[in-house]
């Protein structure tokens, strides 16, 4: 089938700076591509050159006839003076447009809390975006082009718009998505694009897939990239170690991950930070008692008590306006509670990071504002590091370091915030969102650098990625004042919120469902199968390496060799049968 899309040898920079050198690709119906790439390594110029917003310096750009394209960028757009009604469909009334059950999906995951009948130019920028996402979704588009489209969505409404989004490019729709959010991209995502360095390269499968062949292609190039290659191998380790669901992505090379990381450590030695952290925090960090709290009559806590310990890692969930942040501030004493009481430990020394970056000074540069908090520090995990060291490994070198702050783009301001929190030796860290504007690679030096940290880790994040990498429980807000614990994580919290939702819908006069197996149950009996079957997985890979040797020892005897590779055969038939098991157990 002909490409939509075409770029050969393309060249583009912008001043001295070439970021695109002599790239050659193409895109076709139902290809499903992620790129990825450090901020300022081109890849939203690639997509502006893709969709014809930008002309290249060189090579040429063909798009192929009567061929739509979809663009969602991160830039504001459409009429201040129209509705969201006529940017998304057109105009059309309630009862025409909600005839059509893929619209009305869309609509009431993504615009549940929007009136469409609202003028652009009233909507926040966050409104705005999600609706410029709708407008993009339920267009007649061949290839539609998103920029950052899980921004500004709960991990509720990034479930559906993944799931939404498979189904359609099963039917056909071609899609290139440009995203820091490495769970959807794993989720939607059949080839992924690296841009770095003036080129692009392309990998088969989703993210997971693509850490695993970047590990894999540096190995054998015998990179120079040290510190980026430990990271990668790092992440890997946690993502064949982790949950199912993630690990069941590289099926096809799970033997050639697993030897990748036979040497590699778990990302945390969980006992030892658990240690650590309470000998800098005391036993007593949060608790919270019987502490209830409202916004416009409206209650955010209800007799919330809760208690956080030395060393938690806890990760934080919810609907946008259930209240995460308002708990996030109740914590770290920007507000009082109406009812109730917060304790706090004696030597609790707090870093928040907030979703502002208010508190730098555009006026002040950047290597100056590092260095005037503390020229050399010890971190929390006990390694010297000097300002420039740290902003080394943050992304700055070079002319960045005596840039003005005011000048930065938003993720580099993010990250010089976060390396200045970092500096000030907090031993319990909140962060709210701390992933925004953030690209994968500095997303994963911050988890190396917690991964080490031994104190107290609080963490709100639409990332599902990221809460899972470094977080080791997860708590909801579920709405309705509670705060609840999810021994499933994010998936449970899912689950939960299609249940009650499903319940709030359904007729009052249908008849009582028969009662079902509790969650704790089936995650019980799910556990056990894995065990069981990854046991059975064992003893056949022993089996299967023991007739290896023999079929060795017996190169010279046909007959023996003929019966060993009859049993080497059936041995790895059962293998097959028992990895499609496990898989089926995992998903």
């Amino acid at each position: 089938m002909a490409n939509l899309v075409n770029l050969e040898s393309v060249t583009h920079g912008f001043g001295t700076r070439i970021l695109l050198d002599d790239v050659s690709l193409g895109l076709g119906a139902g290809d499903v591509i992620g790129v990825v790439g450090r901020n300022g390594d081109g890849k939203t110029t690639l997509l502006r050159i893709l969709t014809g917003d930008l002309v290249p310096d060189d090579g040429r750009v063909t798009v192929a006839n009567n061929a739509s394209i979809g663009v969602l960028t991160q830039a504001t757009t459409g009429d201040d003076a129209h509705t969201v009604r006529d940017w998304i469909v057109g105009g059309e009334p309630d009862h025409v447009w909600a005839a059509q059950a893929d619209k009305r999906g869309v609509v009431e995951a993504l615009l549940t809390d929007i009136d469409l009948d609202r003028e652009l130019g009233t909507l926040s920028g966050g409104e705005r975006r999600r609706v410029g996402l709708v407008a993009v979704l339920l267009g007649h588009h061949d290839l539609i082009v998103l920029d950052e489209p899980t921004n500004h969505l709960d991990v509720e409404a990034i479930s559906f718009l993944a799931g939404y989004l498979r189904e359609r490019t099963r039917a056909g729709l071609a899609m290139l998505v440009v995203s820091h959010d490495r769970w959807f991209l794993d989720e939607v995502c059949t080839r992924i694009w690296e841009v770095h360095d003036g080129v692009v390269d392309s990998y088969d499968g989703g993210y997971a897939a693509f850490v695993l062949a970047r590990v894999e292609r540096q190995r054998i190039a015998a990179t120079t990239e040290a510190r980026r290659k430990n990271l990668a191998r790092k992440e890997l380790a946690w993502l064949r170690r982790g949950a199912p669901a993630r690990t069941s992505k590289p099926k096809f090379r799970i033997d050639a991950a697993n030897e990748l990381i036979a040497d590699e450590p778990d990302p945390r030695d969980k006992l030892e930070l658990q240690q650590f952290s309470v000998t800098r925090l005391g036993k007593d960090v949060f608790d919270l008692i019987n502490v209830d709290y409202a916004v416009g009559g409206r209650s955010l806590l209800e007799h919330l008590t809760w208690s956080i310990g030395p060393g938690d890692r806890i990760g934080l969930v919810g609907v946008n306006g259930a209240g995460k942040t308002t708990l996030l501030d109740l914590l770290a004493d920007r507000r009082e509670p109406d009812r109730g009481k917060i304790k706090r430990g004696q030597t609790l020394r707090l870093g928040y990071l907030s979703q502002t970056v208010g508190e730098l000074d555009d006026s002040d540069r950047v290597l100056q504002s590092v260095s005037r908090l503390k020229e050399q520090t010890k971190l929390a995990t006990g390694r010297e590091a000097s300002a420039s060291n740290l902003l080394e490994e943050f992304g700055f070198t070079g002319d960045k370091l005596v840039a003005r702050i005011g000048d930065l783009s938003g993720g580099e301001r993010r990250r010089l915030q976060f390396l200045r929190l970092l500096l000030s030796e907090p031993n319990v860290l909140i962060l709210d969102e701390p992933t925004n504007d953030l690209d994968i690679d500095t997303l994963t030096v911050i988890e190396d650098y917690l991964d080490r940290w031994p104190g107290t880790l609080i963490v709100v994040s639409h990332d599902r990625y990221f809460l899972e990498r470094i977080t080791d429980v997860t708590y909801a807000l579920m709405g309705d004042g509670s705060c609840v614990m999810l021994p499933g994580g994010v998936e449970e919290y899912l689950d939960r919120r299609h249940r009650a939702q499903a319940v709030a819908s359904a007729p009052t006069s249908a008849a009582p469902e028969a009662p079902t197996r509790s969650d704790a149950a089936m995650e019980r009996q799910r556990k056990k199968d894995l065990t069981r079957i990854e046991g059975q997985l064992d003893k056949v890979a022993k089996e299967i390496e023991k007739l290896h040797a023999s079929m060795a020892d017996a190169a010279s005897d046909f007959e023996k060799l003929a019966s060993l590779d009859e049993k080497l055969r059936a041995a790895q038939a059962r293998q097959g049968e028992l990895e499609e098991a496990w898989l089926e157990a995992a998903e």
